[in-house]
């Protein structure tokens, strides 16, 4: 089991390594972008690529974040209530948060393999065929699903979910 667990472990980072290199992108074809601009060159396609790149950043983020604490969780009745129903409380929040992930990533494929069966492409000047950036949808979906299900699995096995906090709250000082 320790193998999955960090072969898991290793595919939520590297996802969100990806998401950080795709905020890189971002920034790196807006400063191509004004830079073409201040020379009077035409840089086409930048702000289709830079949507491109948010929406890969924020899919490819997803799962890292739920494994960081970084999604809103309304905890107030989790923290409120006893063990016994808190962990009922939590399988029924990540099993129903599951399904829907699956649900989401099962009709996101269907989407896209649509998109290349009919060979769509953007409107913008890029001309990119769409089935290139909506796969980091599925791919990312898929990734928030599967995080989804090992945290139901391991609150059905252990008791409790796997969501650490890397973030420092502040109490107003």
């Amino acid at each position: 089991m320790g193998v999955v667990r960090r072969t898991l472990n290793f595919i939520y980072m590297a996802a969100g390594v990806l998401a950080a290199l795709c905020l890189i992108a971002i920034l790196s074809l807006i400063v191509m972008q004004m830079l073409a601009r201040w020379t009077g060159a035409i840089f086409p396609g930048a702000p289709d690529y830079a949507g491109y790149a948010m929406a890969a950043a924020s899919f490819l983020a997803f799962a890292n974040a739920l494994n960081r604490g970084a999604h809103i969780r309304v905890s107030i009745l989790l923290n409120a209530v006893a063990p016994g129903p808190k962990r009922l409380l939590e399988i029924w929040c990540f099993g129903l948060a599951a399904a829907i992930a699956w649900y989401f990533t099962y009709y996101a494929y269907w989407f896209v393999y649509w998109s290349w069966k009919f060979n769509e492409i953007s409107q913008g000047q890029d001309a990119t065929a769409l089935w290139i950036p909506q796969s980091v949808m599925v791919l990312g979906g898929g990734l928030l699903a599967l995080a989804l299900t090992d945290n139901l699995v391991h609150v059905l096995l252990k008791g409790q979910h796997r969501i650490t906090r890397d973030t420092v709250e502040s109490h107003g000082e």
